[in-house]
């Protein structure tokens, strides 16, 4: 007899890709780390340098860049935090700081540099080196005046050129959107609306890392962006990193609980990924729900995510739902060995 989750592991093929979230409104107030001094702590996860050859340790390398995407030139100050503990502290030397650190999990980067704002991000650590790139926005000089705080303004002509590349986006011209899209960035890199617009367009290429490095720096730029942190988790997603797709992906849904099918399909497909099928199940469940029918294949991981969780009839009446309205999908016949499957391995009545 098959292993009882026999959908859920070797016999589940290749998820469909994400689709790219509509642009839609998030408010949060910004949480900002505040400065720790580094304590005898940190020798609970800073290791030596031999411990990562050795395999019990992890190098995790931080890179910083201005909004432009160039190497830092001035020297900055990276704090590395586990927790509220304070694992580490370096100078940069060429943009470069590097951590090598005893145990794997959920850390915190922050950076501070003279001229510009303080900056945080999270990283996700479970390989023997990881990298974590970081964009700094620069600070107005002292005695300036600064604007209301909000979204940040664009010019009229950076926001005439993005108008033109959302719209020609939406009537899929893509080498047209690009082009209008490109002459923003190059009037307001650091704009985050401009940023969310190229990873966009990365999604629609199928430039998994263009969408990435351009999504990372929205949500650097904008915290509260609620669409930007859906689609890079989408990015990761469409990469097959589901570790570190996670966290934006639930982070969009705090900001904004209503959400699109969109982020809850590719958080779904993430937690079943990383084995979390409670979760998987929960989340396809709000996210068939929530898409009224508009995507079939949402059925498929439903029914792995209740076959994963041992509710094996559960699973094969919606595989039978699946064929009785979507006999002409290509995926029928994946829907057709699933059932063959739970038939043979005698976990669903025969009909």
């Amino acid at each position: 007899m098959r292993d009882s989750r026999l959908l859920a592991r070797d016999s589940c093929p290749a998820l469909p890709r994400c689709s790219v979230a509509r642009p839609f409104p998030g408010v949060l107030l910004c949480t900002v780390l505040c400065a720790v001094a580094v304590s005898p702590l940190r020798a609970q996860d800073v290791g030596g340098q031999e411990n990562e050859f050795l395999g019990s340790g992890s190098v995790i390398t931080v890179k910083l860049h201005d909004a432009s995407g160039q190497t830092l030139p001035s020297t900055a100050v990276v704090r590395l935090f586990r927790g509220i503990f304070p694992s580490g502290q370096k100078e940069t030397s060429g943009g470069v700081a590097e951590f090598v650190v005893n145990r794997l999990g959920e850390f915190t980067v922050a950076v501070t540099a003279p001229g510009y704002a303080e900056t945080q991000k999270d990283v996700s650590v479970s390989t023997g080196r990881t990298q974590v790139d970081v964009y700094l926005r620069r600070t107005p000089p002292v005695g300036s005046v600064r604007s209301v705080p909000g979204r940040p303004l664009l010019a009229p002509k950076a926001k005439a050129a993005l108008d033109k590349g959302v719209r020609a986006l939406k009537e899929n011209k893509i080498e047209e959107a690009e082009k209008h899209v490109g002459e923003a960035a190059r009037l307001a890199p650091e704009n985050p609306d401009v940023l969310y617009m190229q990873g966009v367009l990365g999604l629609k290429r199928q430039n998994w890392v263009q969408a990435r490095t351009a999504l990372e720096k929205a949500t650097q730029f904008d915290p509260n962006s609620a669409r930007a942190f859906a689609a890079l988790g989408m990015a990761l997603c469409d990469e097959g990193n589901y570790d570190a797709a996670v966290p934006p992906l639930e982070k969009s849904l705090q900001l904004d609980p209503a959400g699109t099918w969109q982020t809850r399909w590719a958080l779904a497909r993430s937690y079943y990924r990383r084995q979390q099928y409670d979760d998987a199940l929960r989340m396809s469940q709000q996210a068939l729900k929530q898409s009224q029918g508009q995507e079939p294949q949402l059925d498929l991981l439903l029914a792995q995510s209740l076959t994963a969780v041992g509710r094996y009839e559960d699973a094969a009446q919606t595989l039978r739902e699946f064929l009785r309205d979507h006999a002409d999908r290509s995926e029928s016949a994946t829907a057709k060995h699933w059932l063959e499957q739970l038939t043979d391995a005698g976990k669903i009545r025969h009909n």
